[in-house]
């Protein structure tokens, strides 16, 4: 019992650690791609707008919330064969 219990957990967080890396690659990629490809523009909406760089700052946290869960997600569900913890 208490051999299945370290398994479980070695597991557990072995899958936290993969996830934790995949999810920091993938946040740092982000990361570099609005800053290569939106840099510019949202410097100057920030300088001649606020509150529409406010909105537009906001709905790109949000969608790198969404968009890199369900990819992180996508990607350890493929690694485990199809089974989701």
């Amino acid at each position: 019992m208490i051999a299945t219990r370290k398994r479980e957990a070695r597991r557990t967080l072995r899958a936290f650690v993969v996830e934790l890396v995949l999810y920091g690659l993938l946040v740092t990629a982000y990361f570099f791609g609005v800053l290569l490809f939106l840099g510019p523009r949202l410097v100057q909406l920030e300088t001649q707008h606020i509150r529409i760089y406010a909105v537009v700052a906001i709905l790109l946290i949000l969608g790198q919330a969404v968009l890199l869960e369900a990819i992180t997600t996508g990607l350890l569900r493929l690694l485990r064969g199809g089974r989701s913890e």
